[in-house]
């Protein structure tokens, strides 16, 4: 049986959403196949493992949690991974893990910080990269890649906040030759945190000095004219993937708000949907859409081109916006680990979420044995012939 880490939590003001799609995901994954091992990251970046992390009672006071459970480090040796005690007389192995799945949203986790550490270990691990996190995190890089590769992107103005606070003049001149309206994001948080419109210059500001309190890098978008704002994941990897159904996203606000992802309807319940006149309906979206035949043609071909690109995999969830008039399609951002892993955009099709989270950890450990096979050290050791700092200074010269 295969043991899964599966990792969550961790300092970002997704906290509490990625302690939702973890337990969500573990009580989903198949038991047959997989031996789950809860590994929980608290807002004060301590690791801790134990049952009570299979309950979401567990987390309705956060300050509880580590005399619940035990605090740990992941660590390898020989050829194991280890979830070793952190605390105590002996700090002997608590259990071990064969891959990590890291179910985590946000700054500080999700930007790759996470699969970075994943990869200085060696352990195999399910979803992107540590570049295609980084990327997949910054809603600005993520943009000037996307347009690198040809794949459209609305039109944007970027800043750091220094900027704007010392000499705003030539940004707000920026944004109104753009033209209103205007959606204002911190450019490295997800599920809404931070985002408003600004429809006027009386309110740019206001929404700048909000996105400002969550980030040090601020995105100003073009907002589409005739809306349509909607989602289609792509799961796999660049070889082979797979796209979802496209979902349509239901909201009465001028964006999917934090309150309409995870505070009600299906994104509160978690479940896989209320069903709507043969609809699903789930997380503020119905699926499938109702789209014209060019333009779903072309969601599906940007998925798959920007989810290459990106160097993404395991499962992302990726945001289009579309002009209904013009039926003009526009790829907004990535979200590299979305909330519930988007499963319930690939129920519609048969794929159930304990095959979705098999494929994705099939995925993972078929890259690792891929990646083994490639060179990554020479066996000649240029170090023997090194002579010390002299000579080196000597042949730096030369």
């Amino acid at each position: 049986m295969i043991k899964v880490g599966v990792i969550f939590g961790g300092e970002s003001v997704e906290h509490e959403v990625s302690i939702i799609t973890a337990v969500q995901a573990m009580n989903y994954m198949n038991k047959s196949k997989y031996d789950v091992v809860p590994i929980y990251i608290s807002k004060d970046r301590n690791w801790y493992t134990g049952d009570a992390l299979f309950d979401m009672a567990t987390y309705k006071n956060l300050e509880l949690v580590p005399s619940l459970t035990k605090e740990i480090t992941l660590t390898k040796k020989g050829t194991r991974f280890i979830l070793q005690a952190k605390n105590g007389l002996f700090k002997g192995s608590v259990d071990t893990i064969d891959v990590a799945f890291p179910i985590v949203h946000g700054k500080g986790v999700e930007d790759g910080s996470l699969s970075g550490y994943l990869d200085s270990l060696g352990i195999p691990y399910v979803g992107p990269s540590m570049l295609g996190a980084a990327i997949g995190q910054d809603k600005i890089v993520q943009k000037q890649v996307m347009a690198a590769c040809g794949i459209p992107v609305v039109d944007f103005v970027w800043f750091y906040d220094n900027d704007y606070i010392e000499d705003n003049t030539k940004i707000l001149s920026d944004i109104k030759k753009m033209g209103y309206p205007v959606i204002v994001k911190p450019a490295r948080l997800g599920s809404s945190v931070g985002i408003s419109v600004a429809k006027s210059e009386k309110e740019i500001d206001e929404a700048i000095l909000e996105a400002i309190k969550y980030d040090e890098k601020i995105c100003v978008e073009a907002m589409v004219p005739n809306l349509l704002e909607v989602d289609c994941a792509v799961v796999g990897n660049y070889k082979n993937m797979e796209c979802s159904l496209i979902g349509e996203m239901i909201t009465d606000n001028d964006f999917l708000t934090f309150e309409d992802k995870y505070l009600a309807g299906g994104g509160k319940g978690g479940k896989s949907g209320a069903k709507s006149g043969g609809k699903i309906v789930n997380s503020g979206f119905k699926i499938p859409a109702e789209l014209d035949k060019k333009v779903e043609e072309d969601i599906y071909k940007y998925a798959k081109e920007a989810f290459r690109c990106l160097n993404l995999s395991g499962v992302t969830r990726f945001d289009f916006l579309v002009d209904k008039k013009n039926k003009k399609v526009y790829v907004n951002e990535p979200n590299t680990i979305p909330g519930c892993l988007a499963f319930f955009f690939y129920t519609p099709k048969g794929k159930k979420y304990d095959k979705l989270l098999d494929e994705m950890i099939t995925t993972a450990i078929r890259e690792y044995k891929e990646g083994k096979k490639k060179v990554t050290s020479f066996e000649s050791n240029v170090l023997s012939t090194f002579d010390g700092a002299k000579g080196a200074k000597g042949k730096m010269q030369s």
